[in-house]
């Protein structure tokens, strides 16, 4: 039952629309909006539709810390599909922001701790269809925003490769599983770069595909333009067997319009010869953030791609290095918009909502914020101040700028099929301590995000491909290609990973991965 306003509550919300109201005219509206009420109180007593629940499943468990070393595993489960499929055989994790019915969901933030989804996302629907086998859920960052592994409440995700690095974020556990052999595969978000970034800093693949491939209806959104799922896995055929598992539109999602599916197995061993790659040069020396080892390893993996018979040159897109500003101001006021003040799912967008998602998270969200993570209240802050100072102008000229940041990759791809830059500019870096300054925290959720973001803006796919270890730590080479490209970008992933080019000379400092 909705209740009506009280005298004071409606003098609130008309003072914080600017209103001058007399007692009269509070009165007044009070009693017309008695009748509009009335609808409310019809709503509650009509059933929603919700996605059908497929598979029976168990409630899982918590792991105990003796079998979850890396604090990558949220919970533990097996939740079996079909008997045969594309995935049989297949172990898949899910990220903790894709709601699995019966599964406890945290996206990170005690915010959220204790809810349960009563129905699966499409996704996970689709890859127990395929005959997958869902065994967990992974540890995420605290509302998926950090490009770090140090900010989800329940601790920090561990680099399979260095204990005290960061796994990369927020797909954190995702990655950092398939890295240590835990899983086959596992599903991660990509809104800057969650999917590319973890893949990059624990060695394995990640693709972010398509803006729209595939659908996001069950998962916990950010920002409706930005938001991109997508596969992480061991090895390029997975990560295509995956994909092809999950892609297709579902009916549900505004995100999705005129999507294009392919066949992504079919010529994946065709090579690249005569593919002609362009090696962004922007992509590479960015001021105090590129490490030099990490941008040799990018060039030596160009050399390969030629030496697979790839025509490759570099390339010059000046405004790839505005992509992190006008990505800032569509995360930083869309996610506010949406995240925080639309209580995860906001309005205007035809779709399924999760509305026990929603009523959760608000409730957590207002009786528990300062639970919130320092780079969501950053974020938060800044995207309040400037939405009410600036009413959105610069959410809305960084949109459509957009558009202009599309052209000029597109004048790029025009001659080269794909684009080949350093997914990460840097190594994984050293974790904070639980006691780090807040200047610390935040500058480690967000330093490494400047190559994959510009890529959620224009909403292009790009996959973070493995190509060397240096000091112990790997570094990633991300291909891009334009929209619906997913195929040739896998092939040409592939063309890399078959080639052993890990043992291949290379400068001092940069060590085979293979």
């Amino acid at each position: 039952m909705v209740k009506l306003p009280t005298t004071e509550q409606l003098r609130e919300i008309s003072a914080s629309y600017n209103l001058d109201l007399s007692d009269a005219d509070v009165g007044s509206f009070l009693g017309l909006m008695e009748g509009v009420m009335a609808s409310y109180d019809r709503i509650d007593q009509l059933v929603e539709p919700a996605p059908e629940v497929r598979y029976p499943r168990s409630g899982g468990r918590r792991p105990e810390p003796e079998e979850n070393l890396l604090g990558a595993w949220h919970y533990r489960c097996s939740i079996r599909g079909a008997p045969e499929g594309l995935l049989s055989g297949k172990r898949i994790a899910i990220k903790d922001n894709v709601c699995v019915a019966g599964l406890p969901m945290m996206n990170g933030t005690a915010v959220l701790e204790g809810y349960v989804p009563e129905t699966d996302a499409t996704i996970v629907t689709r890859i127990l269809d395929a005959g997958g086998e869902i065994v967990g859920k992974t540890v995420c960052e605290s509302l998926c925003f950090s490009g770090g592994s140090h900010t989800s409440d329940t601790g920090p995700v561990l680099n399979p490769h260095d204990h005290s690095r960061s796994a990369g974020g927020s797909s954190s556990g995702s990655a950092a599983l398939v890295a240590s052999g835990e899983c086959e595969m596992a599903i991660g978000g990509d809104q800057g770069g969650s999917i590319r970034m973890p893949a990059s800093w624990c060695g394995v693949y990640g693709l972010k595909p398509t803006h729209g491939l595939v659908p996001y209806t069950g998962i916990f959104p950010i920002e409706l333009t930005l938001d991109h799922t997508g596969p992480i896995a061991g090895s390029v055929e997975d990560t295509a067997l995956l994909l092809s598992a999950i892609t297709g539109e579902d009916g549900l999602d505004p995100r999705q319009n005129g999507v294009e599916t392919a066949d992504y197995l079919e010529d994946l061993e065709g090579g690249v010869e005569g593919m002609k790659i362009g090696v962004l040069a922007e992509g590479f020396g960015w001021p105090e953030l590129s490490e030099e080892d990490v941008d040799e390893a990018i060039r030596e993996a160009s050399r390969v791609f030629a030496g697979l018979g790839a025509e490759v040159a570099e390339v010059s897109v000046p405004m790839h290095r505005d992509g992190i500003h006008i990505w800032n101001a569509i995360a930083i006021e869309g996610a506010t918009a949406l995240m925080v003040d639309g209580n995860s799912m906001g309005t205007n967008w035809k779709g399924h909502y999760t509305t026990s998602l929603l009523d959760a998270y608000a409730r957590g969200r207002i009786t528990r914020a300062n639970d919130l993570s320092e780079i969501v209240k950053l974020t938060m802050l800044t995207g309040r101040y400037m939405r009410e100072r600036y009413h959105g102008r610069y959410y809305a000229k960084a949109q459509n700028l957009s558009r202009k940041l599309a052209a000029a990759y597109d004048a790029a791809l025009e001659y080269y099929d794909l684009l080949l830059l350093p997914t990460v500019p840097m190594k994984a870096t050293p974790i904070p301590e639980p006691d780090a300054p807040r200047e610390e925290v935040v500058q480690r959720a967000l330093e490494m995000i400047h190559n994959t973001c510009p890529f959620d803006v224009v909403g292009y796919p790009s996959i973070s491909v493995p190509c060397g270890l240096s000091e112990g730590l790997p570094v990633g080479a991300m291909l891009v290609g334009g929209s619906w490209d997913e195929a040739r970008i896998l092939r040409a992933a592939r063309a890399f990973e078959g080639t052993g080019a890990y043992d291949a000379a290379r400068p001092e400092g940069v060590k085979s991965a293979g």
